[in-house]
């Protein structure tokens, strides 16, 4: 199967996925934010800024949603695409690669992206300055990341990302959000330091900082540089464990996604999922976790960890909020439990799981500010409080992403545990995966119950409702959300061939080293491994079937 797509788009197409945010966010910062501080009626008069700004930015997000769609379609084909920026060759220059885990990624972040700028859209926005142009700052942190080939531009992305939330996590300001933003901040800049501290120890024992060369090097230290690498590979995995909340490093995200609000808080859920992909490229591809290559060190953690944060589901959550936020950490504990069995099988069904709970737990949050602004002063607190204006409406809602969330049938929380539990048979954890999968879901249905219970019928007395009903413009991205949901459970047969596929290809790195590394075009296609290289021009090489 080959797909048709523009030639100059496809040449760049890699490079352009970042540039595309990052233009956008330029632009809006040129536009400016003069409506802040305004009155209400004022605002109402000098609106046609703030409206050309969600164009541009929603337009922005749609069409970057687009080319996703386009790069997965290119990615499902087995093509593996180079672009070294300034046309250095590897390892010295700067490479970007679209395979079809990072493909993956990317399209995930802007169906996340699209219904959270939507529902910011709708009011959100106006509560702080420069709201789009951050939010497009995010987006090209998030997109660098999945597509960068060079592990200290995956830290340059990392901080470009970070930086934006920190504005984004106090937009609309509040104490809370203040207090929360301090703890997030610091920690993160913490993490930070060790990232280039890992950098380092990797730089010392390689003398390369490209994924596909030190992936090639590692494997052949010996003495005091395989320390270092061992080292190395240990500090990685505390940075990229406390960016993805993995236990016991998961105790900053509970309060600080409750404290955002709730465009950023869903906008937020696809950021824990950049750390487990950092775990998935860094220890599972450059240095051979499972393959014994390098014989990284802290990974035979990662099962256990994994398998204890998913326990935790909340149950004794105080607000909506927070246990929505403890759901995201055991949905990152389910999804490394598959990644460390370190199996392609096992890769695959955690791909599959990170598609579910990324989209089920960002309707979450925008669903939970809909029913806190029903319930009057008490918000989105478990306690009892005023009746909502639409219990039915509300309630439905909350009843199908708790299902979905808890992982009943048929809905894709089910499969993808499903996939999960398969894929442990007769691996010698097969009985504490089954177990932890099997108790949680449980525990998840035991606590969104309760909270349901709380909110729907433990409610005061009074006549009419206590808050106005939810706009069509909040409402369509919650649905939005809950479509593709019940999308992915329908299509569950082809996007589990490609995250098969998907795993497989990150099972055999040979070919990605291979793409990477090679300098110049070859001017005859020759056959290696049972695939065809095809040199593309001085810019790009490809790898099809």
């Amino acid at each position: 199967m080959s797909v048709s797509l523009p030639i100059g788009w496809l040449q760049h197409a890699p490079v352009l996925s970042v540039l595309l945010p990052l233009f956008t966010a330029v632009t809006l910062l040129l536009m400016g934010d003069r409506r802040v501080g305004v009155s209400e009626s004022t605002a109402t008069r000098n609106d046609a800024p703030m409206r050309w700004q969600r164009r541009i930015s929603l337009g922005s997000s749609v069409l970057g949603l687009v080319m996703a769609v386009a790069l997965v379609l290119q990615a499902a084909t087995g093509e593996l695409r180079v672009y070294r920026l300034g046309d250095w060759p590897a390892p010295f220059g700067i490479v970007m690669v679209v395979d079809r885990l990072s493909a993956l990624m990317v399209l995930l972040s802007y169906l996340v992206a699209v219904p959270a700028l939507g529902y910011a859209a709708a009011g959100w926005d106006r509560r702080g300055r420069f709201f789009h142009a951050l939010f497009q700052f995010q987006l090209m942190g998030l997109v660098g990341a999945f597509l960068t080939g060079d592990l200290f531009n995956l830290f340059v992305f990392f901080e470009v990302l970070l930086i934006a939330s920190y504005v984004l996590l106090l937009h609309g300001h509040g104490r809370e959000r203040l207090r929360m933003g301090l703890h997030y901040v610091v920690l993160n800049l913490v993490a930070s330091g060790l990232f280039l501290i890992g950098l380092s120890l990797v730089y010392a024992a390689t003398g390369t900082l490209n994924m596909a060369d030190v992936g090639q090097r590692v494997g052949q230290l010996q003495g005091d540089t395989r320390r270092f690498a061992e080292a190395a590979s240990a500090v990685l995995l505390v940075v990229f464990g406390l960016k993805a909340a993995m236990l016991p490093l998961y105790f900053w995200l509970p309060g600080t996604y409750a404290a955002a609000s709730a465009p950023v808080a869903a906008l937020f859920a696809i950021m824990t999922k950049v750390g487990v992909y950092s775990i998935v490229r860094v220890h599972w591809q450059v240095f051979g976790a499972g393959r014994g290559a390098a014989g990284p060190s802290g990974v035979d953690w990662l099962l256990p960890l994994a398998l204890a944060a998913s326990a935790l589901g909340g149950l004794a959550a105080h607000s909506l909020g927070r246990l929505v936020a403890y759901l995201t950490v055991a949905s990152v504990g389910t999804i490394l439990a598959g990644v460390g069995l370190f199996t392609p099988g096992a890769l695959s069904a955690a791909l599959y799981y990170t598609l579910h709970s990324t989209l089920v737990i960002a309707g979450l949050f925008l669903l939970v500010e809909l029913i806190a602004a029903q319930r009057g002063e008490v918000g989105d607190r478990l306690q009892p409080a005023f009746a909502v204006r639409e219990p039915v409406l509300l309630g439905g809602m909350l009843l199908f992403g708790a299902a979905s969330a808890a992982g009943l049938p048929p809905l894709p929380g089910f499969l993808g545990k499903l996939m999960v539990l398969q894929a442990s048979s007769g691996l010698a954890t097969q009985a504490w995966v089954w177990s932890v999968v099997l108790v949680v879901g449980f525990f998840t249905i035991i606590g969104l119950a309760r909270a349901g219970v709380i909110v729907f019928w433990h409610v005061q007395p009074l006549k009419g409702a206590s808050g106005p009903g939810s706009g069509a413009a909040l409402l369509a991205p919650v649905w939005v959300f809950m479509a593709l949901t019940i999308a992915l459970a329908v299509a569950a047969s082809p996007v589990k061939r490609y995250t098969d596929a998907a795993a497989a290809q990150l099972a055999v790195p040979a070919d990605y080293v291979r793409a990477r590394l090679r300098a110049r075009a070859e001017p005859t296609t020759r056959r290696h491994g049972g695939q065809r290289v095809t040199p593309a021009s001085s810019m790009e090489q490809e790898l099809r079937p």
